[in-house]
């Protein structure tokens, strides 16, 4: 089995050696206990990243689940040992079968307890969010929808404890055909070059799409514009690495996944959106 080793993003010298599976299982229990904690959101050391305006602008405007408060990760060390605390935090993710050694980051909601291993933590919502050395404004708009869905996500598998697996996140590919009755929102340099023009995507895909911009995918988030569903792409983005390229469909109202997969990027199957995922999209 493919395992992931964690690292911490905002310790670039911090390296985890112990591994985790790729798609942890989180107890019926644990889903329970998170709401009797208190959220810690973990904010990067550097303290003009970007990313601390922006989380902390979202969490006021997204989180309802748990009282939250905002953290360095000095003080992530030590408390995260104790389990009256969940934790939202970026992970630097490398997968140990890998032969690249490309480095992602996602977006964890991880519990606090008596695991002395942070890899080993349980992770309840890793959500994909950009290869590590991608610049923070090809994902940072993206993450108040991602804040709303992991909410979600947790309240589903908290009501319905039977659809805790493996592969979390391949549940939601059923909403695929609902895409159909949406607008299609999709950034140009997302897409592959066999179908990154309007021509293009009309021979494979019938239905109602938009090439935009960046700013007007955060406009329809911010808007929970309810007719659109955008396109997160995790990819190099130009960097020398290749590895994965994630693909993830996601409503701007309704913040759900309609659409999860990956492919190993090659010449055949290059860093983005490919024809294939629109005839996929199409058949539904």
């Amino acid at each position: 089995m493919s395992k992931k080793i964690f690292l911490p993003v905002v310790l670039f010298c911090w390296i985890i050696l112990s591994s985790l599976a790729p798609d942890y299982v989180p107890t019926a229990e644990e889903v329970n206990r998170f709401y009797s904690t208190k959220t810690l959101v973990v904010l990067e050391d550097n303290p003009m990243a970007e990313y601390n305006y922006v989380i902390k602008d979202f969490m006021a405007k997204e989180w309802k689940l748990t009282p939250y408060d905002f953290i360095k990760y000095s003080e992530f060390e030590e408390k995260r040992m104790d389990p009256q605390y969940s934790f939202i935090l970026l992970n630097q993710v490398r997968f140990d079968k890998d032969k690249s050694l490309a480095k992602y980051i996602f977006l964890s909601l991880v519990l606090g307890g008596n695991e002395p291993i942070v890899s080993n933590m349980p992770d309840l919502c890793p959500v994909p969010i950009a290869y590590a050395e991608v610049d923070e404004d090809h994902y940072n708009y993206k993450l108040q929808t991602i804040l709303r869905f992991m909410q979600q996500h947790v309240e589903l598998i908290h009501k319905n404890p039977r659809l805790i697996r493996t592969n979390m996140f391949a549940i939601y590919n059923d909403s695929i055909k609902n895409i159909k009755d949406k607008i299609l929102y999709v950034v140009k340099d997302e897409l592959a070059p066999d179908c990154n023009t309007e021509a293009k995507i009309k021979k494979i895909y019938p239905y109602r799409f938009k090439i935009v911009t960046r700013e007007e995918v955060a406009k329809a988030i911010d808007e929970r514009n309810p007719e659109v569903v955008f396109l997160h792409k995790v990819g190099p983005e130009g960097t020398r690495l290749v590895a994965r390229c994630y693909k993830i469909i996601i409503g701007a109202a309704d913040s759900k996944f309609y659409y999860f997969n990956y492919h190993n990027i090659s010449k055949s199957k290059p860093d983005g959106f490919l024809a294939s995922d629109f005839k996929k999209l199409a058949k539904k």
